[in-house]
């Protein structure tokens, strides 16, 4: 049997009266990209926010890497990356000199960040613009750099919010074939995003959120086969099918 490597039992948040995680249960195993989709509001980033030990959860479980994130946060935190959909860099400075300094937020010594940093670069496609000011950078660039901060410190469970949102074919190509090399080296990944076909291609299992809860949970092809043939049917219609078409502004 696969290895269970993030366990979420009956997860729950409120804000006053507003239940943002109502019951959220779900596992995703070693080596498993694992996609997170639902509407604006759905309480995908509040759930995303308590995984990661940035926000405490009212009641319920996680267990990541053996780990519980109630009674050993910071064992938690040093097993995995963050990738936010908010970029998290500093324009002022080089690619390297940010990775860098992330580096060393994760724990390693100069010369540990140093290597990670160019190592990483070098998997992004862009060790040619180590020493480049990032404010002069394109978005697709700011977006390879942020994927590349979020590994440094060796990462076991990588967490991606909208990783290619707002980005070029070509570095969205980039993205994709990183994080599916990425898996193939053993890391487990959580990914979020709006667009379908990238939950399609990249994904073995997908949730669906919606109002604070799990609604579905299959692959995407079983999902699919749910309301057509699976050939035909998109991830998308299976998406507004579930969660309406009503704006979510």
């Amino acid at each position: 049997m696969a290895e269970e490597f993030l366990v979420v039992k009956d997860l729950h948040k409120s804000f006053n009266e507003h239940k943002a995680v109502n019951g959220v249960s779900f596992a995703i195993e070693k080596g498993e990209i694992f996609g997170l989709l639902g509407p604006n509001g759905a309480g995908k980033t509040t759930t995303i926010r308590m995984l990661s030990t940035v926000l405490e959860p009212d009641s319920g479980e996680v267990v990541i890497g053996g780990h519980s994130i109630r009674q050993e946060p910071e064992a938690v935190r040093s097993i995995i990356g963050v990738c936010p959909q908010e970029l998290a860099l500093y324009e002022d400075l080089s690619a390297l000199d940010n990775m860098v300094f992330f580096g060393r937020m994760a724990g390693l010594n100069g010369q540990e960040a140093r290597a990670q940093a160019m190592q990483h670069l070098e998997l992004m496609g862009l060790v040619e613009r180590a020493r480049g000011r990032v404010s002069r950078f394109s978005g697709g660039m700011k977006r390879r750099i942020n994927l590349a901060i979020a590994l440094m410190g060796t990462p076991r469970l990588l967490f991606l919010d909208e990783p290619t949102v707002g980005i070029d074919p070509q570095s969205r190509n980039n993205i994709y074939e990183t994080i599916r090399g990425l898996r193939d080296r053993g890391m487990t990944i959580l990914y979020t995003t709006h667009y379908m076909e990238e939950a399609d291609r990249l994904c073995r299992r997908v949730a669906i959120m919606d109002a604070g809860q799990i609604i579905t949970l299959d692959t995407p092809r079983q999902l699919k086969s749910q309301i057509g043939s699976p050939d035909q049917v998109t991830l998308e219609d299976v998406f507004l099918k579930l969660t309406g078409r009503s704006l979510r502004d």
